[in-house]
């Protein structure tokens, strides 16, 4: 079809003619859905007048919002929009409009009906839908509606926000106080945040640097009292503080871990050294009770003599490997070296008579007497041993062989009886050794003593008898497999190749040892030849290493010379001040210095080893007296500690004295063991006692803080509450800033700030509105002077007209000041030699530029000079007292009276003016 007929055909809304479409506007129907469909179309026409016409015609706002959905650039319809949503057009009811606001989005719109609503409802629900900051704050400073501006102020929570509130909100106060309030308490708990975050820091800083430093008494109580100051805070830390504090705890609980290890092993050290002495003190009673024994048998045998031998050597080799672990008491080594000194004295006694046994032998067979004792007394045989059988024959002889006494055979009864129980004993402990010398001794006895005395005890004996061979023969079964196998085990590694040599030693020496222990229980000559055999051979294939370690023993006995004459030299020259902590570290560093250079020479171990224990017991006494010493200086420490708590001086004073104190504890180092922790106890109590005083007292402070900021607050919050209506109310502000001072000084912090500067603004507003009310006071004094000021100017009139020059006389009922009145005086003379026209102009002119200054008012580009020259006068007024506005208004309106005569003319030109800047200094700064 043709464009001419497409257009004559056409629709009118389609029309090319935006006036042609505006007018079909008017026939469409929107109830019609065709006729709607055609309406929204017109609706974003591209012509405004179209669009706004069509617009006028929808009242469905789900129209509307599709449309602007579909073209949010069109300002018409969301225009329309807020004028039905905001109840300016259309029919829709408040329930229609709170439910469609309700369901907003459009922050634009949404902050249109908040502002244009006409139901404070409707407005409530358009801000409750509001999430921009930006928005809230829109609301609060310009909404008309008190409840809207509130609620939208309360939603505002940032700094940022708050701030543009506090300057924005002009027109609600309360919205500006609140805002101020929770911008003040936003930046104090922010302060108080970042406090608490330095607190966190400073406190984590004080663990690192304590897991970094050495174990000390003081170290897990200050450990613990850095956690509990941690859980005491209030605010979460950050995941790199939670880090860095885990990492400093662990460190802190391993020094401590080690610590405790560390008194671990001192404790299994005592433990030890303690079994070591209950062994050597068991060895030692072994061998004095064989000694012991030896008086209370008849006869002293070989048999007797090597038995105690081999318990000598054995306690000489046990003795010395427990001494190369242990330091040995002096009590044991006194008693060590009475039972050696016994040992030898027996073993020598034994080895004279052994060596003049043959002589003594010889003089028995030719029954030489004299011989015979001068043999026996150069053996010097002690009366306390009983004698060996030949000496007991030689003193036979020489006694003629007479019986003995009747007193002597009882108590040889006696001690036979008592020897009786005692080999009882030894058979129900299982001391087969100890047993059969006892037996074998009785039975010797028992041969020398009557048969007839002896009988009550023949029949004990004998079932002793018994019961040591069934001992002997058990002894015998069992040991007999076990000698078989010791055999066959030491021919075993006799051929073992493979072993080193020091296992090859070890086991050697193990199996000899078992082979000894075995005593000759179920002894035959075989096994003892095949032991013998496979012994030897061993023997022979460790002898470079028996050389090497002979090398080694002679190396480690120098070091352990070396050793014993480096703390011989400390102990001859010992400092006065010595640590004891560094002498306990000399101490168990010599012990394991001495252990590492182990083992030595037999021949020689024994004899540096009780060098070697003479130097330790000699450092232990050096090291107690050190930590006695220690103790009694930390005693004066608790005393002066306790001093301090008492003193009458400051709290502050006292913990910086008590931190010193604590200083000197810890240079002083441990006290003795048992002593130490007690002292520790006492000496923190009164610490903490100290600091719990300089805690109460900074609660008691930070409380008084804490009251004097409310108090200031409450200060600030009544100053600006209140307005002055009177110049005589300056009393007012003068108390509330004597009170302010008084409340000097306040903590710091940004809450102080912000209230210091709060209480600068309300005090400097309070002062002008003080000197404006004096300004209107002063205006009012000479606005009741206005008669005074119409009558002069009435009879300078009639002056400057040529009339007589008269003086005006005051009303008696007017009340002037005296300034006043010599201004009137002076009006009254000028009129009788009145000066120039040219002077009056400009002194009118001056008090007409003086008065806008005053008043702030505009002054013209002519008037400029009369302006620098004031100025500079009013400064150079000013250098010896200081005007208020009030004083310079005053003088002013005095000099204003005081001047003339003036014309009516030139009255006229200026009263306006006058009048104007009078009125502009009446007006009151806003409350």
């Amino acid at each position: 079809m043709p464009g001419f007929l497409r257009r004559l055909f056409a629709p009118r809304w389609q029309h090319p003619d935006a006036r042609v479409r505006c007018q079909a506007v008017a026939r469409l129907d929107p109830a019609r859905p065709e006729q709607r469909e055609a309406l929204e179309a017109l609706c974003l026409d591209a012509d405004a007048t179209v669009r706004g016409t069509a617009l006028d015609r929808i009242d469905s706002v789900d129209i509307l919002l599709a449309l602007s959905s579909r073209q949010p650039e069109l300002p018409e319809v969301r225009r329309r929009l807020t004028t039905l949503l905001t109840g300016q057009a259309g029919n829709l009811d408040l329930a229609q409009r709170l439910s469609i606001v309700e369901g907003l989005d459009d922050r634009g719109l949404l902050s249109r009906v908040a502002l244009e609503g006409d139901n404070q409802q409707l407005r409530l629900a358009a801000v409750a839908r509001l999430t921009s900051e930006e928005d809230l704050i829109e609301q609060a400073c310009d909404n008309g509606i008190a409840a809207v501006r509130h609620a939208a102020a309360a939603r505002v929570t940032s700094e940022a926000g708050l701030q543009r509130m506090v300057q924005q909100a002009r027109r609600d106060r309360h919205v500006m106080r609140q805002a101020r309030e929770r911008l003040n308490r936003l930046r104090t708990d922010a302060a108080t945040q970042a406090a608490a975050r330095e607190q966190r820091a400073a406190l984590l800083q004080k663990l690192e640097a304590h897991a970094r430093a050495p174990w000390e008494p003081l170290y897990a109580g200050r450990f613990r009292h850095l956690l509990r100051e941690w859980e005491a805070l209030g605010d979460l830390p950050d995941a790199e503080q939670e880090r860095r504090f885990q990492d400093a705890s662990l460190r802190c609980r391993k020094v401590i871990s080690d610590h405790e290890a560390h008194e671990h092993a001192v404790a299994e050290s005592d433990r030890r050294r303690e079994q070591a002495a209950e062994a050597r003190e068991a060895l030692l009673e072994t061998l004095e009770e064989s000694l012991a024994s030896l008086p209370r048998g008849d006869r002293l045998t070989g048999q007797d003599i090597a038995s105690l031998r081999s318990q000598k050597v054995l306690l000489a080799n046990r003795w010395q490997a427990l001494s190369d672990l242990h330091v040995t008491d002096e009590a044991l080594r006194e008693r060590y070296d009475t039972v050696l000194a016994d040992y030898d004295r027996v073993l020598q006694t034994w080895e004279r008579l052994e060596a003049h046994s043959d002589e003594i032998e010889q003089a028995l067979r030719e029954q030489d007497i004299a011989r015979l004792s001068a043999t026996i007394e150069a053996c010097r045989w002690p009366d306390e041993l009983p004698p060996s059988p030949l000496l007991a024959r030689a003193q036979r002889m020489l006694a003629g062989q007479a019986q003995a006494t009747s007193d002597d055979i009882e108590e040889r009864l006696a001690r036979f009886s008592q020897d009786l129980e005692q080999l009882e004993q030894l058979l129900d402990r299982g001391a087969f050794k100890g047993a059969s010398r006892l037996h074998q001794s009785l039975r010797h006895r028992a041969d020398a003593l009557p048969a007839s005395r002896l009988r009550p005890h023949q029949a004990t004996l004998k079932r002793l008898g018994a019961r040591l061979a069934e001992l002997r023969d058990w002894r015998g079964f069992v040991a007999g497999p076990k000698r078989e196998q010791l055999c066959q085990a030491i021919e075993q590694l006799a051929d073992d190749t493979t072993l080193s040599d020091a296992e090859l030693d070890r086991r050697h020496r193990q199996l000899v040892r078992d082979w000894k222990g075995l005593g000759d229980a179920a002894a035959s000559r075989e096994l003892s030849e095949r032991f013998r055999s496979a012994s030897d051979r061993i023997h022979e294939r460790l002898t470079p290493w028996h050389e090497r370690q002979a090398q080694e023993r002679a190396r480690n006995l120098e070091a352990r010379i070396a050793l014993c004459e480096q703390l011989e030299a400390l102990l001859d020259a010992p400092a006065n001040d010595a640590d004891p902590d560094a002498l306990r570290r000399i101490r168990d560093q010599a012990r394991e210095e001495w252990r590492r250079h182990s083992p030595v020479p037999r021949d020689q171990a024994q004899a540096i080893g009780r060098r070697f224990g003479r130097i330790r017991f000699a450092l232990q006494g050096l090291i107690d007296q050190r930590a006695k010493e220690v103790a009694d200086a930390k005693r004066s420490l608790i005393d002066d500690a306790c001093e301090l708590a008492d003193s009458p001086m400051p709290p502050e004073v006292r913990a910086e004295k008590a931190k010193l104190l604590q200083q000197r504890w810890r240079e002083l180092g441990r006290a003795p063991r048992g002593e130490e922790q007690t002292l520790w106890r006492e000496f923190r109590a009164a610490c903490d006692r100290i600091f719990a005083m300089r805690e109460a007292q900074r609660d008691d402070r930070v409380q008084q803080l804490r009251q004097r900021l409310d108090e200031m607050q409450a200060l600030i919050d009544r100053l600006d509450a209140w307005q002055p209506a009177h110049p005589a109310d300056s009393h007012v502000l003068e108390q509330a800033i004597e009170r302010a001072a008084a409340l000097e000084p306040l903590p710091s912090g940004r809450r102080t700030e912000g209230m210091r500067r709060r209480w600068s603004g309300i005090v400097r507003a309070r002062r002008e509105r003080l000197a404006r009310l004096a300004v209107v006071d002063e205006i009012q004094r000479w606005k009741s002077c206005r008669p005074l000021l119409d009558a002069h100017l009435a009879a300078d009139a009639e002056c400057l007209e040529g009339l007589a020059c008269r003086n005006v006389s005051l009303d008696p009922g007017l009340d002037l000041a005296e300034d006043m009145r010599n201004a009137h005086e002076q009006r009254n003379a000028a009129r009788q030699n009145p000066p120039p026209p040219e002077e009056v102009r400009e002194q009118l002119a001056r008090l007409r530029v003086h008065l806008s200054l005053l008043a702030m008012g505009r002054i013209s580009q002519h008037d400029e000079p009369l302006r620098l020259a004031i100025q500079v006068e009013r400064l150079n007024e000013g250098l010896g007292r200081e005007l208020s506005r009030a004083d310079e208004v005053r003088m002013v309106l005095r000099n204003l009276l005081a001047t003339g005569p003036v014309s009516p003319e030139q009255w006229e030109r200026e009263v306006g003016e006058f009048d104007s800047l009078l009125t502009r200094l009446t007006r009151l700064p806003p409350p």
